[in-house]
């Protein structure tokens, strides 16, 4: 078997009068992302993460901001077609690790639901992704909630 490990990284202004898509969880707060589909930095993370494992390039190469059709779209529809050509490429996923970076809100109690969503798209156990959170202490635009940041590492196999 061969197996090929990629890292995603995202970032999004926090801004009023958006809403705030985690993990493909709608999490209640008075800021959302801003971005041209519905933000979800987390999902946006481990697109990119599975793409660069594939040496595919990025989200915005295959989903671009330019391009209308991807305005307001539900990133789990992205993080799903992305699965869709890692499948046409041969390979699975066999698990993702993530870490959220935000002051606030707190998202303890969204984490299991982050984990069957992501789990569900990515056809593997919930065990098998993990998404983990911390602040910056107040320090930078984090600290400030002036945005927020995702990493993600997925680990591919390909099929025999």
């Amino acid at each position: 078997m061969a197996y090929r490990i990629g890292f995603g990284i995202d970032f999004h202004q926090l801004v009023e009068d958006r809403d705030l898509w985690i993990g493909g969880v709608k999490i209640p707060h008075h800021k959302g992302a801003k971005g041209h589909s519905d933000a979800d930095v987390l999902l946006h993370a481990i697109c990119d993460a599975m793409l660069g494992a594939l040496a595919l390039g990025d989200i915005g190469v295959h989903f671009p901001d330019t391009d209308q059709a991807y305005k307001n779209i539900d990133s789990k529809i992205l993080l799903d077609r992305t699965v869709q050509l890692i499948k046409s490429k041969g390979y699975h996923v066999v698990n993702v690790d993530s870490s959220l970076c935000l002051e606030a809100p707190k998202i303890k109690p969204f984490v299991s639901s982050m984990q069957e969503v992501i789990a569900s798209i990515l056809t593997i156990a919930i065990e098998d992704v993990s998404v983990k959170a911390t602040t910056t202490e107040k320090m930078g635009f984090v600290g400030r909630e002036e945005g927020l940041v995702a990493y993600a590492t997925v680990l591919l196999e390909k099929k025999s």
